[in-house]
């Protein structure tokens, strides 16, 4: 999460910002299977390119036949006749030109389309490993920047082809026109090559020094937007204001230096099309003074020049974009290439439902875990839920009570060891399966911008409106819904912003209640909470956990005094189990943790009568909130 205390460490990362190849063969294979279903409209495409291309180089060429055949010749029919032909050719190519380019846009748009819906769908699919290793901006970056960048690969990439395709058309005309004027407009190509060579330099440093300015200021944006409660919390807005200032200036700085780079690539081009029109009006005209060449031929000419000049143009200005697009393909194919590090077994089965939806064994095996290598984080854990059991974990941060709750919902897999469900390892079976018989609640619950039906309907689609409503009263949150707006199709905003922690998690209760799971993960599901709320998330909780497995993650202690059973982890191993009053009797951590909770309270530890909430499993009492343990 931001904190919002500024922002003058950030950074742009150099992934994002580096050029890389003009052309890559292995990002353009890559491509082939996302333009391969739209082969034919390519096919009409580069068709409708090829008679813009050939029309675009027949003009001239047309004029100069006209001049020299029928003007000199004084036949009006004639250059009736050619004129009409010279419109034909312009108004097919310029059909043509329209027909090409709403081709490639429509293509392009569909490759658009196909990429960030794999992408989404892939990014669903892939581990919880790979977001403990890759930033959620990066990822983003990924599925909106890059695959823009590939789409007007994909289109401007096919247009670049008819550029070059149309200075090959005229530097054939030319030279099947007259070889001595063509090779005097060749002259200029050298100097042409160094201003661009010289320009592209500029031009690269110029463009990376925006895009990572740019960079600069969306981080910006992002990280205090995320962590404007602390901002203002702390009175950081005249600071944060100054430094993001600079950054915008930054930006604004890059802009206009590229701006000035951009600008001097077209006068430069302008007049070196102005020297070669010069040359051949010169050697041209005085060749037709002397009878040695037509008129219409050195017109012809003089209208070529401009022609040569534009696709070269075109191609220069492409080369950074080109560059771009191919290191976004390839971040964006190295992303898809990334295996999920927890995947279904070939063989694996559908997790057994019996008749009852009594609650499951989940089993630890001398499980063993780590995140990363040499780092371990469990270390041969054995533990056993029976059925229906409400066991707690506690401990101190760090001693992997998360851990063991995201292995038995197999968001990792056990470096060692094995974790079952009614026997059966979960490995073995298939996540879906494994998934529907199971339920998280989080301490911060999740709620998506959708309303709140489809949020409460969210793991289980095919509920009807009334199990919906049924799931709603028996958390005691239905009277609450039918009093909002639109009551259950009232939109609840980003992330429930529109509602409380308390209603957000009540609505979360609902969720897990609907999808009727056999294992119940709970982690410190009412931590979060004002004491006005705490009585009706404690009866929605008495509901939910009736009948179920239930692993509790706990952070205050007293929320698990009367669970079944209470598992005490330090450093990735147990160190002790038992109900609350054997383990204050036995001391060691569990007593030290109760002692370090409560020691502002004037009551000893021992007292059972301290003031405490309480996890209210079946048949417990209702108790007061309490200080929250260190």
């Amino acid at each position: 999460m931001a904190h919002g205390h500024g922002h003058g460490h950030i950074t742009a990362g150099d992934d994002d910002e580096r050029l890389g190849k003009v052309y890559d063969q292995q990002v353009v294979a890559r491509l082939f299977p996302y333009l391969r279903p739209h082969r034919l409209q390519l096919a009409w495409a580069a068709a409708a390119m090829l008679v813009a291309t050939f029309a675009g180089v027949a003009t001239p060429w047309l004029i100069g036949q006209a001049i020299d055949r029928f003007v000199a010749a004084k036949d009006v029919p004639g250059l009736t006749a050619i004129s009409l032909v010279l419109l034909l050719t312009v108004v097919v190519g310029a059909g043509a030109s329209y027909l090409h380019q709403v081709l490639l846009a429509d293509m392009g748009q569909k490759v658009l389309y196909a990429l960030r819906t794999g992408l989404f769908d892939h990014l669903q699919r892939l581990s919880l490993s790979y977001y403990d290793r890759h930033a959620v901006g990066r990822v983003m970056s990924r599925v909106q920047n890059d695959v823009q960048q590939l789409q007007e690969f994909v289109t401007t990439g096919i247009m670049t082809l008819g550029d070059f395709l149309g200075l090959v058309g005229v530097v054939v005309a030319v030279l099947l026109m007259d070889l001595q004027l063509a090779l005097l407009i060749m002259t200029v190509i050298p100097v042409l090559l160094a201003v661009m060579t010289v320009w592209q330099r500029h031009a690269r440093r110029a463009y990376t020094r925006v895009r990572t300015a740019l960079a600069l200021v969306n981080a910006a944006l992002q990280e205090n937007i995320s962590g404007v409660r602390v901002v203002q919390s702390l009175r950081r807005e005249e600071e944060n204001l100054r430094r993001f200032d600079d950054t915008n200036r930054g930006h604004r700085d890059a802009n206009l230096g590229s701006a000035r780079v951009s600008s001097t690539l077209f006068p430069v081009v302008e007049l070196l099309v102005a020297v070669a029109t010069a040359l051949v009006l010169v050697a041209g005209g005085m060749r037709v003074l002397q009878g040695a060449l037509d008129v219409g031929t050195l017109v012809a000419f003089a209208l070529y020049v401009q022609r040569f000049f534009d696709p070269i143009r075109n191609l220069t200005m492409q080369y950074s974009e080109f560059q771009r697009a191919m290191v976004a393909g390839e971040r964006i194919f190295r992303l898809l290439d990334t295996r999920p590090d927890v995947v279904d077994a070939r063989d694996a089965l559908d997790l057994p439902l019996p008749h009852e939806r009594k609650g499951a064994e989940v089993q630890f095996e001398d499980v063993r875990f780590s995140y990363a290598p040499e780092v371990e984080v469990l270390h041969g854990v054995s533990l056993t839920v029976r059925p229906g059991e409400t066991v707690a974990l506690v401990g101190p941060t760090g001693a992997g009570k998360t851990t063991i709750a995201a292995l038995i919902a197999r968001f990792y897999d056990a470096t060692a060891g094995r974790v079952t469900v009614d026997g059966h390892d979960v490995r073995a079976v298939t996540r879906r399966s494994l998934a529907r018989q199971m339920a998280m609640v989080l301490q911060e619950p999740f709620l998506f911008s959708a309303s709140v039906r489809e949020n409460i309907r969210y793991g289980r689609l095919d509920a009807t409106d009334a199990e919906v409503e049924a799931a709603a009263k028996a958390v005691d949150v239905h009277d609450f819904v039918q009093r909002l707006d639109r009551g259950y199709d009232t939109p609840v905003g980003e992330r429930g912003i529109s509602l409380s922690t308390g209603q957000r998690q009540l609505l979360s209760f609902a969720r897990a209640l609907l999808a009727d799971p056999r294992i119940l993960i709970l982690d410190e599901a009412t931590a979060s909470v004002d004491p006005g709320t705490e009585h009706a998330i404690q009866t929605a909780l008495r509901t939910l956990l009736r009948g179920r497995t239930a692993v509790i993650i706990a952070h205050r202690l007293s929320t698990v005094r009367d669970v079944d059973r209470i598992v005490v982890l330090d450093q990735g191993r147990i160190v002790q189990e038992g109900r609350h009053a054997e383990l204050l009797a036995q001391g060691g951590l569990y007593a030290r943790l109760w002692n370090m909770a409560f020691a502002e309270a004037a009551a000893p530890v021992e007292e059972e009568e301290s003031p405490a909430e309480t996890y209210a499993v079946p048949g417990q009492t209702i108790e007061p909130l309490e200080p929250r343990s260190a």
